[in-house]
């Protein structure tokens, strides 16, 4: 075995903890103990060439016995606020008086009123909820809330609301990236905890300073200051002026939705019957190209014929700027994404995520469509899967046990009861999707003077919604919003009854050929 072969995974195995937690501390922690036991156990390996997954094997087991010994942690606590042991033991009597700055009144709150604080308000949990996680009586819930409201009130009256109702940020990202998840986090990991996210909404519609960050967050200043500093060397925010911060990526909220409800399906209605009809057209000839069904029916198909004819559309017919993406602090193109809706209002959108897989010995790219009315979300499948499920399409079987056994763990392999793989994922071999794409043109190319015309009059409207430091970002999203308006379409024709719904968790997701193997 090759000495000091664990060393050169330190990174990677500290990047799969800080996936995997809601700390630093945590992560450090969760790393120290991965390691450890790999060092413990590694006598026991014999084959060199299975350490890899020999070690991923002992990181996945060690997190499970990790979370199961810490529980379930609340994203409160990924703020970084020192548990002073000394103040919790001094002020942990009922009738102490808390201290009296607002900008310290949760984090320095004691541990049985600061809990609930978190749990009740971070974590919208019911008393009844909280009392079952704290496994105390939820009368005394009850109690403890109403004097830790007192207390607050009582030494910070200046308090803001916003203190206690911290908003939740789903951050994700688009773009062009080496990440996998494991061993290659994705960028969004290092600004998801709680208090980046407050400071990240306060500053999305107006600039803001540290110590009107720290008021409307509830925190000290100097905690404020920790997370700015990160949030810059990220990229997420930006000095608009000195000492005063914004939000550097589009962060979603329902003003979004409630345009496009008010305006999309009523902008669309001169042409969608003739939409329809072209959509149906395509389904109608795509069903004979003889590509890799998946054992998928055709209704279901007929969602994934729209997706993609929308998506060659979209490349062939608009005309929208799509700015191009400078490369970030690690190198990658790529920008932030927020969302904070609360799913009232629908914003139009086709979710489409591509792994290219183009730094592989493989062929074949995946690519996967959501937020499409009846859909489900599929996840993103890797290159090493992609690469397994060409192997069993193309050559009927593959050696990579491994990856065959990842993907599926995931659903995009099934084992069946001859020992043999079947792939759930439609396939297209390039001349097949070069058909395809023929048959989309011949069916939309009519109908795309009058959709763009529509399109770019809706998109218009649609783009003022957007801070107007975030240009890029908004002629990106407006973009996609030409291809977006299909799911439109897809509700309208739902509605009326002028398609099947799709089957209960159909997926809409596809494997192309792009190069022969």
């Amino acid at each position: 075995m090759k000495h000091g072969i664990i060393e050169d995974y330190i990174e990677k195995v500290y990047g799969y903890a800080v996936k995997r937690t809601y700390s630093r501390e945590e992560a450090d922690e969760l790393a120290q103990e991965i390691l450890f036991t790999a060092v413990r156990e590694q006598p026991k390996l014999r084959d060199e060439s299975k350490f890899e997954p020999w070690l991923w094997g002992i990181a996945k087991n060690v997190t499970k016995t990790f979370r199961r010994d810490q529980g379930k942690q609340r994203a409160m606590y990924s703020y970084d606020i020192p548990e002073n042991l000394f103040y919790e033991d001094r002020y942990f009597d009922d009738s102490e008086e808390i201290y009296d700055s607002l900008r310290t009144e949760i984090a320095m709150l004691s541990a049985k009123y600061r809990d609930i604080i978190v749990l009740y308000y971070y974590d919208g949990l019911s008393t009844k909820e909280v009392s079952e996680k704290l496994k105390i009586p939820e009368g005394t819930v009850r109690w403890r809330l109403t004097e830790a409201r007192k207390k607050l009130k009582k030494e910070c009256a200046e308090m803001q609301e916003t203190a206690l109702r911290p908003v939740k940020i789903g951050i994700g990202f688009y773009g062009n990236g080496n990440y996998d998840g494991k061993t290659r986090p994705y960028p969004n990991v290092y600004i998801n905890d709680a208090l980046s996210q407050n400071i990240l909404y306060y500053c999305y519609e107006q600039s803001c300073g540290v110590e009107e960050l720290a008021k409307a967050c509830g925190v000290p200043a100097y905690y404020v200051e920790d997370r700015v500093e990160n949030l810059l060397k990220r990229g997420a925010v930006i000095e608009a002026s000195k000492g005063k911060y914004r939000t550097n990526f589009v962060i979603w909220s329902d003003k979004y939705g409630i345009y496009c409800e008010e305006n999309a399906e009523k902008a669309l209605l001169p042409i969608m019957e003739e939409l329809l009809n072209a959509l149906k057209g395509i389904a109608e000839e795509a069903a004979n190209i003889g590509f890799y069904k998946a054992e998928k029916s055709e209704a279901d198909l007929f969602y994934l014929y729209g997706a993609m004819a929308f998506s060659y559309a979209s490349e062939h017919y608009c005309n929208l700027p799509y700015p191009f993406i400078e490369k970030n602090y690690d190198g990658n193109e790529w920008r932030y994404i927020g969302n904070m809706e609360t799913g009232n209002h629908r914003r139009i959108m086709i979710g489409t995520q591509t792994n290219l897989n183009m730094g592989s010995r493989g062929g074949c790219r995946y690519t996967a469509y959501d937020r499409i009315s009846g859909i489900c979300r599929r996840q993103m499948m890797y290159d090493y899967q992609i690469n397994v499920c060409e192997d069993i399409l193309c050559g009927g079987s593959t050696e990579d046990i491994d990856s065959a056994a990842y993907a599926i763990q995931d659903g995009f392999i099934i084992k069946k009861e001859d020992g043999g793989f079947f792939v759930t994922v439609p396939f297209f071999t390039a001349e097949q999707k070069k058909e395809f794409d023929s048959i989309s043109d011949k069916y939309l190319a009519p109908l795309m003077p009058r959709y763009s015309e529509i399109a770019n009059d809706f998109i218009s409207g649609y783009k003022k919604l957007f801070p107007k430091h975030l240009t890029d970002d908004a002629d990106r999203m407006c973009q996609n919003m030409f291809m977006g308006l299909y799911a439109v379409i897809i509700e309208y024709a739902q509605r009326t009854e002028a398609i099947k719904m799709p089957s209960p968790n159909c997926y809409c997701d596809v494997i192309t050929q792009f190069k022969n193997t």
